[in-house]
């Protein structure tokens, strides 16, 4: 944050010219945010984000920043700290939760005004998250059907398992197919293949089921 009026450093990336103008005018008036830089979305501009080191990025576009090339996992690879906010965006349950697996910890709807929009980064960039109301039931239903945790089952150890691993181990068990595990965690089928692959040679196993009974003899579960 610039420490002479502590205001937030936002980065705007927007696909439209004009409307990237617009915005930054209008941030520009409150005196709490700095725009430390304007952008079109492109595979690109992450050396320019990464300089500008802002405290949120705010972002108009999902598919643009996930169709370039890896953007948003690069911003948070190389920015750790970073909020990233969604703005202008549709009221589409299945977009929003791509969006939260993603790492965006704000979801603004196209009809907010731009005082909502300011009031978002000022949010996101004091660590809350921002979910419009009409949005929060779909998110409960995703967590509750994930099956991530159940009543009395609890993880006991990582066996050096990353946490998306860790995801996968359960729905590994239930049986869950690669295009099942894919539809549920909203990933590519060959990227839960790779997770498999790596899975299985931590575990030392051939298969899949050697793998959930080899996680469970090391006390994954109790």
């Amino acid at each position: 944050m610039s420490g002479e009026q502590s205001a937030v450093d936002v980065f705007l990336l927007a696909e439209n010219r004009l409307l990237r103008d617009v915005f930054a005018r209008l941030l520009a008036r409150k005196s709490d945010i700095h725009v430390a830089g304007v952008a079109a979305i492109t595979a690109q501009i992450v050396l320019e984000v990464v300089a500008a080191e802002p405290d949120v990025i705010l972002c108009d576009s999902l598919a643009a920043a996930l169709s370039s090339d890896g953007l948003l996992l690069d911003l948070r690879r190389n920015l750790p700290n970073v909020k990233i906010l969604m703005f202008g965006m549709d009221c589409d349950p299945e977009k929003f939760l791509i969006a939260v697996h993603h790492g965006v910890t704000g979801y603004v709807l196209k009809d907010a005004s731009a005082a909502e929009v300011a009031g978002a980064i000022r949010a996101v960039s004091q660590g809350e998250s921002v979910c419009p109301p009409i949005l929060c039931r779909a998110l409960f239903d995703h967590v509750a059907a994930s099956g991530a945790w159940q009543p009395g089952m609890q993880v006991r150890k990582n066996l050096g398992l990353t946490r998306r691993e860790q995801q996968l181990v359960q729905l590994v068990s239930e049986g869950l197919t690669n295009k099942e595990i894919a539809a549920r965690l909203y990933l590519s089928e060959q990227t839960v293949k790779n997770h498999l692959r790596r899975m299985l040679r931590k575990a030392g196993a051939s298969d899949r089921l050697e793998a959930v009974e080899w996680w469970r003899s090391q006390g994954f579960w109790t």
